[in-house]
C-alpha cells in the first residue's frame, strides 16, 4: 500500500438508532478521510459519537446512510459474512474490554487472529503468535489465562492479537481507558510502534488529551458531527 492512499473514506455518514422516545440521530453527516500510515486521535466529549463512528467505519455496526469505503470497498449494504471478508486479515481492532477469549491462553488468543484470517495455522500460527506476544513483552505469560493478567497485560495481548496479522488500518477504542498511567503509556507505545513499523494507519477514539496529542491529527466530534 502506497503512501498517502485513502484506507478509510466517509461521506454524509448518517447513524440513527430505535430509542424509548423516538429515533437516536447518533452520527450527523460525518465526512472524512485517513490515509495510509497516519495516525489519527477521534476526541470528543462522552456521547458526542466517537465509539458509535469508530464501529460504522469497521463495519460492525451498519450506516444509516452515506457511503463508508473501507480499503476502497463500499460497506453500506454489504451482510455479516461480506463485512467479515473485507476485514479479515486487514483490520485489526482493540477493545476497551479487551475482549480475550476466557477459555484460551494468551498464545492461543493470538494465535486465533492468524488463522481465522487464514494466514497461517497450528505450530506455524503459534510461532508467529509468540513471537508477537514477545514483542509486547509478554514471552513469560504465554500459557496464561485472561484471568491470571492484569489489565495491562490483557490489553498488550489485545495490542498482539490486533497487530500480528500485518494489517493495513488498526482501530483502537478507548485502548488505554481501564489501565492506569503506566499501563496506559505502555499500550500507547506499543500501538504507535505497531502501526509505523507496519505502515499500517491507525485510528484511535479516545478522551486523554495527551495521547490525542501525540497523534498526527486529531478529529473532535460533537454532538455527531465533525466540529469545525
Amino acid at each position: 500500500m502506497t503512501e498517502n492512499q485513502i484506507v478509510l473514506s466517509l461521506n454524509d455518514v448518517t447513524l440513527t438508532l430505535p430509542g424509548a422516545d423516538g429515533p437516536v440521530h447518533i452520527l450527523k453527516g460525518i465526512d472524512g478521510e485517513i490515509r495510509a500510515g497516519e495516525i489519527v486521535a477521534i476526541t470528543g466529549r462522552s456521547g458526542s459519537g466517537k465509539s458509535s463512528l469508530l464501529a460504522v467505519s469497521t463495519g460492525l455496526e451498519p450506516a444509516s446512510g452515506g457511503s463508508v469505503k473501507l480499503l476502497g470497498t463500499e460497506l453500506v449494504g454489504l451482510n455479516e459474512d461480506q463485512l467479515a471478508f473485507v476485514r479479515r486479515g486487514r483490520i485489526g481492532i482493540v477493545f476497551q474490554a479487551f475482549h480475550l477469549l476466557p477459555n484460551m491462553t494468551a498464545l492461543e488468543n493470538v494465535a486465533t487472529a492468524l488463522e481465522t484470517a487464514d494466514i497461517s495455522t497450528g505450530k506455524v500460527a503459534r510461532e508467529a503468535a509468540a513471537a508477537a506476544l514477545e514483542k509486547v513483552g509478554l514471552s513469560h505469560r504465554l500459557k496464561h489465562y485472561p484471568s491470571q493478567l492484569s489489565g495491562g497485560e490483557q490489553q498488550r495481548v489485545a495490542v498482539a492479537r490486533a497487530t500480528v496479522i500485518q494489517p493495513k488500518l488498526i482501530f483502537a477504542d478507548e485502548p488505554t481507558g481501564n489501565l492506569d498511567q503506566a499501563a496506559g503509556q505502555s499500550v500507547r507505545d506499543l500501538l504507535f510502534d505497531a502501526a509505523r513499523s507496519q505502515g499500517a494507519a491507525l485510528v484511535l477514539v479516545t478522551h486523554e488529551a495527551s495521547l490525542a496529542a501525540a497523534c498526527d491529527r486529531i478529529v473532535r466530534l460533537e454532538d455527531g458531527k465533525v466540529a469545525s
